[in-house]
């Protein structure tokens, strides 16, 4: 599962200051009106608006929500010195 989602638009062009937790985070970024946090978790007819708003809004603009891409992490190399315990 991904750790982080943002938005991309048609040209692949990615937004940074889009980044969320979720796809519902990143979502209540996007909306242009309010919605409550507590009502999109606990009431499904709640979320149901509001994901029909949203796709809406995704659509108007070519925009998708993506996973946000991991760095790729090199190798580190561990300096045998730094690792080695000298006791006396």
């Amino acid at each position: 599962m991904p750790a982080a989602w943002t938005v991309e638009d048609s040209n692949g062009r990615v937004f940074p200051d889009l980044i969320g937790g979720s796809r519902l985070e990143v979502g209540r970024k996007i909306m242009p009106t309010r919605y409550d946090a507590f009502r999109l978790q606990v009431s499904s007819s709640y979320r149901e608006v509001f994901d029909r708003d949203f796709e809406n809004v995704l659509a108007r603009r070519e925009w998708r929500i993506v996973p946000v891409k991991q760095r790729a992490r090199g190798r580190r190399r561990h300096n045998r010195d730094q690792l080695e315990f000298k006791l006396n």
